[in-house]
């Protein structure tokens, strides 16, 4: 039996892994939830977005009013419409505000 090694915390491991908005991605805080996927979010770039939860992410994550999220416009109606690429958790949301990432969003956690 040897020696039980030093494990990075929980809190640790989240920071380490934060993503970071790239290219087009703009963050945004989830208002509310209209139903068939879709999340009403206000982006940081002054935008309303009615954005949908992909695939991908759907029965994985789960999204609700006030979480900070990250997204993706679509090309076409790009003011309108977009696609949640990743949801922050309440300590990777205030790391992003700490670092100014997320300037103009107020987080409500």
């Amino acid at each position: 039996m040897g020696k039980k090694k030093n494990q990075p915390t929980q809190e640790e491991v989240e920071i380490t892994k934060i993503r970071i908005p790239r290219n087009n991605e703009v963050l945004g805080i989830a208002e509310a939830l209209v139903g068939g996927d879709r999340v009403r979010v206000r982006c940081d770039d002054g935008n309303v977005r009615i954005c949908r939860i992909p695939g991908r992410l759907r029965k994985r994550v789960w999204i609700s009013i006030g979480d900070i999220v990250l997204v993706e416009p679509w090309k076409v109606e790009t003011e309108k419409k977009g696609d949640i690429v990743f949801r922050y958790t309440s300590t990777q949301a205030n790391w992003l505000r700490r670092k100014s990432y997320a300037k103009t969003i107020e987080i409500g956690f």
